[in-house]
């Protein structure tokens, strides 16, 4: 099942299938790591929901909703 990384909730776990974003934040999320294929953790969601932090590489990363918008995930 895909969905979109601003959808998960804490604790699911995912791998990226595709970006959706053009330009900059294209650009700048495959700059981050989020490449197809990398394995991701939603570790937290801000009371507003803006922003999502993730566990990537065996690092952590802040990503505006807008840009998690953008990455499409395979639910493991």
């Amino acid at each position: 099942m895909e969905k979109k990384l601003n959808e998960f909730k804490p604790g699911e776990r995912g791998v990226v299938r595709r970006i959706e974003g053009e330009g900059q934040i294209r650009r700048r999320l495959f700059d981050m790591g989020v490449t197809p294929g990398a394995d991701i953790l939603l570790r937290k969601v801000a009371p507003l929901g803006d922003p999502v932090e993730v566990n990537l590489r065996g690092y952590e990363l802040s990503l505006r909703k807008a840009e998690a918008s953008c990455v499409v995930m395979e639910v493991k």
